[in-house]
This record gives structure tokens, sequence and C-alpha cells, in this order.
């Protein structure tokens, strides 16, 4: 075959190629792209190639060029939306991982933190925002660590594959951006939680207190026996079947969780010393739980940032406790809300000073997708203690119940009540100084599909 058409016949084939890998070798299928219509005229003056057949060729590479050509902040703006949906499931990490590279400085990483009355959704659109805001170069290193950490890949699986299969605008992102604001999606746009959790069982699932009081080193916990049975009281009336594991060793804590995400029948409901709620009272567990159409777990120990402690001060990661409940075919809980509530310190770091008379939980130094459906609530923003009374309990817990309560009646949703619980932890003062001392609460990951009222029994 002569030189010339071979090579029209190379580029049509590259050009076809390109449209199927839009991935890694996008800058090499640029370069080829270049080097062709360089070639042009040399291709052009040979007689054994017709213009017509030239010339299309010229404008579809031309159009090839400029679609894989696409700007970083281009990108991230045509698929801001699906960005947004996915980094909702945990913004601690993603705000960590843009922090550890520099992307944004320590003034705007501490804004980011605590942007007061936002929800997750509101925290990850000011992080966009701000992304894009600092220009092409921000943008760029931002979409490589999307597409190439490991991290991140584990955490936001279907990540990856959006942002190498979506590199042009599509009409539903087009239309969800208002005329001349394409940064910022317009609310009227967003998706909507119209759709609600069914919760028809009876009871409605269980509500699984692993309550660390006793310490190894002979420290004791004074006050969580409150919070746990403030937290049996409200979840009884909500129609849960509680159930609590008292003093657990790391192991122990995870051993119980795998049981009770699985209800293996091979192992004993004794090897984890449960004891369930009756009447006003914890007492000895003897019947074999079974899942509902909810899951509640409430987490009360000391801990580290992103751990919490058994009573053996090993560390066991809140992302392999929610990790221990995933989806699977077999999961009796796929599909299901699994709500995980921690009271626990997440580092040591204290706002504005301690009181004497108050304690901190910290050591002493048609598919759902695998991460569905789970909500993670924590006393405290990462590096900061939780606070605890040991005559009244925790600030968290407490609140929680007290708002759980009174708006439950309501039947408002889980995520509602939530953010009242933040506000009335921040309004806390645990210092005759105002301000000395203060509490902010957080939700870390969220990935519920459909709005959650736990009030389906209630009249």
């Amino acid at each position: 075959m002569p030189s010339k058409p071979r090579k029209c016949l190379v580029l049509i084939t590259c050009c076809f190629n390109l449209i199927h890998e839009r991935s890694r070798v996008q800058s090499q299928s640029l370069t080829c792209i270049r080097l062709w219509l360089y070639n042009v005229p040399t291709v052009f003056y040979s007689s054994q190639v017709h213009p017509v057949l030239l010339l299309t060729i010229v404008v579809f590479c031309i159009s090839l060029y400029f679609r894989f050509n696409m700007s970083a902040k281009d990108t991230l703006r045509s698929n801001k939306i699906h960005i947004q949906t996915n980094l909702c499931g945990d913004y601690a990490l993603i705000l960590g991982k843009i922090y550890e590279k520099k992307l944004i400085t320590d003034r705007e990483h501490v804004k980011l933190k605590n942007i007061n009355n936002q929800d997750v959704e509101g925290h990850v659109i000011a992080l966009l925002d701000k992304i894009m805001v600092k220009g092409e170069g921000t943008c760029k290193k931002f979409l490589d660590l999307l597409l190439t950490d490991k991290d991140v890949e584990e955490t936001y699986p279907d990540l990856k594959d959006i942002l190498l299969k979506n590199t042009s605008p599509s009409p539903e992102t087009a239309q969800a951006c208002p005329p001349g604001n394409n940064d910022v999606p317009s609310k009227s746009k967003r998706p909507k939680k119209e759709e609600k959790y069914q919760l028809k069982s009876q009871p409605l699932g269980l509500c699984v207190i692993i309550n660390n009081e006793n310490f190894m080193d002979y420290t004791k916990r004074r006050g969580t026996d409150k919070d746990a049975q403030r937290l049996a009281e409200v979840f009884s009336w909500l129609g849960f079947k509680v159930l609590m594991c008292k003093d657990q060793t790391r192991d122990q804590m995870d051993q119980a969780l795998n049981y009770f995400a699985s209800l293996n029948e091979n192992s004993q409901l004794q090897e984890f010393s449960v004891k369930e709620w009756f009447g006003t009272k914890f007492i000895d567990s003897q019947q074999v739980p079974k899942h509902g159409d909810a899951f509640i777990c409430c987490i009360l120990s000391h801990g580290e940032e992103g751990v919490v402690c058994g009573i053996d001060w090993k560390p066991l990661s809140i992302k392999q406790i929610t990790r221990t409940f995933k989806a699977t075919e077999e999961s009796a809980l796929r599909g299901k809300p699994k709500v995980f509530l921690i009271q626990a310190c997440q580092g040591g770091k204290v706002q504005r000073g301690v009181p004497d008379d108050l304690e901190g939980d910290a050591s002493p130094s048609s598919s759902s997708p695998e991460y569905a459906d789970v909500l993670v609530a924590i006393a405290t923003v990462e590096d900061h203690k939780a606070f605890r009374d040991p005559v009244d309990g925790s600030w968290f817990i407490q609140s929680l119940c007290q708002q759980l309560e009174e708006r439950c009646k309501s039947h408002e949703d889980i995520e509602t009540i939530l953010r009242h619980v933040k506000y009335e932890v921040s309004q806390k003062e645990g210092s005759t100084k105002s301000g000395a001392v203060k509490q902010m609460a957080e939700v870390r990951n969220n990935t519920l599909l459909k709005t959650l009222v736990l009030s389906a029994h209630l009249p």
C-alpha cells in the first residue's frame, strides 16, 4: 500500500481509538493529532489522496483535538454534580487530601472545616468552588488527585470512571447550571431526596450500643452509662430492639460488629456479653437478634483521629467499622439505612481551654454501591476532644436524645435532626468564661440515598 494512504488510514484508526480510550493516553493522543495535522500539506500534494477525504480527516482531527483539550476547570465544571455527589460520601477525607497536597492554605482549611449552618453537601460545594476559583493550575492538580490517589479511588470507587467517561458537558449537567453562573448548580435542579426509606418491620431494627466504661489501666469513662441509658430509652421508644455490649477490647468490638453485620447463626450471642434493654434496664439477652428495616450503631468510648479505642486502648478505625456493614448480595442490610453515632474524641486539642469538671474522651497520648445508605455522626470534628459530664453524660449523646424525642414526634428526618444537634452542641459552654470551651459535632459520612424518618411507629 502506498505510504500516504497508509498514513490516512492510520490517522483514521487513531481517531476512532481516541473516542474509546479517553484516559491515560490523552496527552499522547493529542500529540499524535498535532503531528498528523502538521503533515497535512505533504499529504495534500500527494496524488494518491483525494482532497475531500483529506479535508474530512482534518476537520475530524480538529474537532477531536478541541474535545480532548478541554481545560481541567472545564472538566470539573461539566462534572460538578457527579463529583459533588461522590465526595459527600466522605468529606473529611477529600478535605484532608487537598490540604495535604497544599491546594488550599491553612486559613482556607480551617474555614472549610467549620462552615456554619451547612450540611455535608454545602461543605463539598464550598470546597469545589474554592478549587475552581484558584485557577487552571489548581484544578489540574485537583483532577490529578481524584484520578490517581489510591485512598480517593478506594473511598469513591465510581468517581474515576465518571471523570474519564464524561470529558464534555452532558445535557443534564448543562441544564443544571443557571445561565451566567456555570460554577454553581441551581438549587432547584439539584437531586431531591423525596423518596423515603420504608420502615415497616416490627421492631424497626436493631440498635447496638458498644459502651466502654472500664479500661484496663483502671480508668473509667464516668457518665457513659447515662448516655447508654438515654440511647436505650429513646431508640426503644422509636421501635428498635436495643442491645448493648459492655467494656469491649478492640478485637471484641471488631468481632461483635462483624457478628451484627452478618448475624451468623454459628456464633453464640453470649460470646459478646450482649445485654438487651427491657423496660427500664438492661438484662441478659436470650433471643437471637434479627435485622429489620434499619440499623443503628452507637459507640461510646475514647478515641483519636479517625479511630475509637477498645478498653485495651487499641484503636479500631471508624472507616473499618462502617465497611464491616458494606452491602453485599447476601447482606440483610443491603439497601437499608445504617446510622453510626460515635461519642469519642478525635484528637487531643481543646477549643479554648478545659474546665476541671469535664472529662475528654481521648486516649492517653438496580444495584447499590457497596457503601451506600450509611450515615456517620461523630461528637466532634477531627483533632479535637468531645466532652462528657461525669454525672449527666456527654454533650453530644444527651443533645441527640433530646432532639430525637422532640423532633421525631413531628416526623422530622434524621439529617434535619442532626443539624439541630450540631447547633445545640455548639451552643454549650464548658467553662464559666463564655467561649472558653466549645465543641462542634460533625456528620462525617453521609451516603443515604433516601430520606430517613425514624418515627414510623409514632402517631
